[in-house]
């Protein structure tokens, strides 16, 4: 493969840097980020960058915090792409990154930079609320004081720290696509506008809108609604921050660093990126693997379970695969890379989590649908007040076309429209952490009333997620405590899972242990060793065959219960069978229960793991599961649920493990265990922090309890719009001689808003 020169770019300089004159290894890319594109740097660490397609030499490597030429996009419309940061054109929420920059901490200047203008602003707005609110009974504090005090103080709430409010409504405007914005910066923009004119110009309104010695204004409500949406803004911007923190969790399970044996024999430590595809590698023991692989020399048992969801450790021999970011138990092994970078397993996983992610549909709110024509009728509804005044108004007519118009600008405010929905929200998810339900998103709670299909993991969903010991078989003439006490005394010595927890049985039944001698481990097999003069094998079928013991009845005790799903290892002594060891996942104690609970509310339950068919239908058998799906990989899992929402499901998808990730991201409604990782609750919508499953049930109860909350709150909203705008219009004048004062919208605003803030608040008892 060639390279251009970059002082000559249409001369090939034959794989080498032209910075530092070293050699770069065409076959593999040093490092890829993932998204498609496929860069390589020189193993001088000289931060030369060359594409790995092009072959083309692109200068140094950037260190700036943003990937160069990365791909943002709307989290509420996924078709708005665009090169670089930037803001939605159609809603005005900020785009963000296809992929998050992996090597770095997240660099949210935008959450940053409202943070600064809400706390350097928070002061004035109360300084201002204080001074409209109680100003008037300060005897010594003159009225033309306190009016312009309030000026002065909302100016930089207004002019600095509602600026970006300004913009994006302004963006609205100009790319024809009305939204939330258009309404807050207007209705603020009123507030403020008519302010102004009635502390500048007081001589313009009549003498009936005169309150306490003033004309009313209202820089209080332009200073509170831009406090309040910086506010919400915030909140809004960290939680949309943690789409990534799943995808960071699952690059952070890579290892930095590889133990590479060269062609003459020596080793040295180098950077995953300067892994190459035939490079020979050392796992030493309590080392994750690289890359994924195919073992050399060695024998060694691998956990799997972060990726595969197998929950006990499989022992690779040589010419079996391995994978990337999987934890090596003991011993040592030399494995050949065969896949570097994008195409390991675990880049596989990130992809697939952040495609999830970014496919899901958002959730469409009522509000939303409709903002862009409330907005039209609202300014129309204003402007035809302000020329029907004005023109037919008689002398003062565009005083009052001035005041009514603005009246109706100030009380379509969206302030109860916009809480309609967070107000139930912050309840709804308050309640839910009372009962251990963490709702990661209001879209989650909106979507888990309508899930009719719930997809279950089996290891650390369904089951506890760790070998336990089960019970011990005994030939007859020997007691069982004994059995399991020279077991344990053998597995002293061993460091596999399934030892624990034989060790850990016999310690908690106070049986006296013996130290073992000649202990030595036959990989894969079992464990030899001289306990008590007693030549001691405890392993499976095949360590029993290599010493000749003869299995007996016992044999047939063994395959019935691996059929139940358990773990069998015989124990002999001097070639004669004492016994078997029974070691399982069993089944968490509320499993059975919730699935009965979770039947009974109309759900299809349908269990998806990566343990093998047997071992799966077998816990599908106990609990009554019909429909099982066994040795199912983190791809497949994620085509059974992109299968079941094509037929029209809801699904929700419940597990605990990496392997889970995609498929969590996927569903409609992902739900983690809190006992399982991190990547799998970065990846879920909603979390069990006590990983019961009965959570779900009551989540559901929940979650439409919210939804009933949030249309009550939306329909009280328009119809108060519904009622306030024409009145604010003036269409009883002709008939009453009633005008609303701007004041008196502004109080009916507030009124409204507390509304829908006591409505939701009900939900404390649902």
């Amino acid at each position: 493969m060639e390279r251009e020169h970059p002082a000559h770019p249409h001369e090939a300089s034959d794989s080498i840097d032209p910075v530092c004159g070293m050699t770069v290894k065409p076959e593999s890319p040093h490092a890829t980020d993932l998204g498609g594109i496929h860069y390589r740097f020189c193993s001088a660490k000289c931060k030369t960058k060359f594409d790995a397609e092009a072959a083309r030499y692109l200068g140094p490597k950037q260190e700036e915090s943003a990937v160069p030429g990365a791909e943002y996009t709307c989290p509420m419309h996924p078709e708005i792409r665009q090169i670089g940061p930037g803001t939605c054109p159609k809603c005005g929420m900020a785009l963000e990154p296809m992929l998050p920059d992996f090597e770095k901490e997240d660099n949210n200047s935008e959450y940053r930079d409202f943070r600064r203008r809400f706390w350097n602003s928070l002061p004035l707005t109360v300084i201002v609320v204080i001074l409209a609110m109680a100003g008037h009974r300060i005897e010594a504090l003159p009225t033309l004081v306190r009016t312009w005090g309030e000026l002065l103080l909302s100016l930089p709430i207004v002019l600095w720290a509602g600026v970006p409010f300004f913009v994006r409504g302004w963006q609205s405007l100009v790319n024809r696509s009305p939204n939330m914005w258009t309404l807050i910066s207007l209705g603020t923009g009123a507030a403020f506008a008519y302010s102004i004119v009635a502390a500048l110009a007081p001589g313009l309104f009549p003498q009936s809108f005169v309150a306490h010695g003033r004309i009313g204004v209202y820089f209080e409500a332009a200073a509170v609604i831009i406090s309040l949406t910086l506010l919400g803004q915030m909140l809004e911007l960290r939680a949309r921050a943690q789409t990534s923190a799943a995808i960071k969790s699952l690059l952070g399970l890579a290892p930095k660093t590889a133990r590479r044996i060269n062609p003459d024999g020596t080793e040295e430590d180098v950077p995953l990126t300067d892994v190459h595809v035939g490079d020979t590698l050392r796992v030493r023991p309590g080392e994750k693997v690289p890359v994924d692989g195919a073992v050399l020399e060695g024998s060694s048992a691998i956990d799997e379970a972060m990726l595969t969801g197998e929950p006990l450790p499989v022992t690779k021999r040589p010419g079996d695969k391995v994978i990337g970011a999987t934890m090596k138990t003991s011993g040592s092994l030399v494995i050949r890379s065969e896949k570097v970078g994008s195409q390991t397993v675990l880049a596989q996983i990130v992809q697939m989590v952040a495609q999830a992610q970014r496919s899901k549909a958002p959730m469409q709110r009522l509000a939303d649908v409709v903002a862009g024509y409330f907005v039209i009728v609202v300014v129309s509804i204003a402007v035809i007040s302000f020329f029907a005044w004005g023109f037919f108004g008689g002398e003062q007519g565009w005083v009052f076309g001035l005041i009514n118009g603005v009246s109706v600008l100030i009380i379509a405010c969206p302030c109860a429209l916009g809480l309609a929905t967070p107000m139930s929200i912050m309840v709804a998810t308050g309640k839910a952490a009372t009962q251990g339900i963490l709702f990661r998103d209001a879209a989650a709670i909106e979507r888990l009333r309508d899930v009719d299909t719930l997809i279950v993991d089996k290891t650390g969903t369904l089951t506890e997620g760790r070998p336990a010991f089960e019970r011990v078989v005994a030939v007859p003439g020997t007691a069982e405590d004994e059995v399991l006490r020279l077991a344990a005394s053998l597995d002293q010595g061993s460091e596999h899972p399934l030892a624990d927890a034989i060790v850990r049985a016999a310690r908690e039944r106070g049986l006296v242990l013996d130290k073992a001698e000649q202990f030595e481990s036959a990989t894969g097999i079992g464990v030899r060793g001289t306990v008590g003069g007693k030549r001691l094998a405890l392993g499976n079928g095949a360590l029993m065959t290599q010493d000749g013991v003869d299995l007996g009845a016992l044999g047939t005790d063994a395959e019935s219960l691996r059929q139940n799903g358990a773990s069998v290892m015989y124990l002999a002594a001097d070639g004669h069978l004492l016994g078997l060891l029974v070691v399982s996942d069993p089944i968490k104690a509320s499993t059975a229960e919730a699935l009965t609970v979770l039947r009974q509310a109309g759900l299809r339950i349908v269990m998806a793991t990566g343990d093998g068919l047997t071992t799966a239908q077998a816990v599908g058998a106990k609990l009554g599961i019909d429909e099982v799906h066994g040795e199912v990989k983190p791809a497949d899992k994620l085509a059974l649920v992109e299968r079941l929402q094509r037929e029209g499901r809801g699904v929700a998808m419940a597990g605990d493990g990496i392997n889970d990730a995609p498929a969590l991201a996927k569903a409609d409604v992902g739900i983690a265990m809190g006992t399982g990782t991190d990547v799998a609750m970065n990846s879920a919508q909603v979390t069990l922090v006590k990983g019961d499953l009965r959570g779900i049930a009551r989540a559901r109860l929940l979650s439409a309890a919210t939804v009933g909350n949030m249309r009550q709150n939306l329909a009280f909203a328009f119809l108060y719009n519904a009622l306030g705008v024409p009145i604010a219009a003036g269409i009883l004048y002709p008939a009453f001689g009633l005008v609303l004062s701007p004041m008196i919208a502004a109080a009916a605003m507030s009124l409204s808003s507390l509304s829908v803030v006591g409505n939701a608040l009900r939900l404390r008892g649902a």
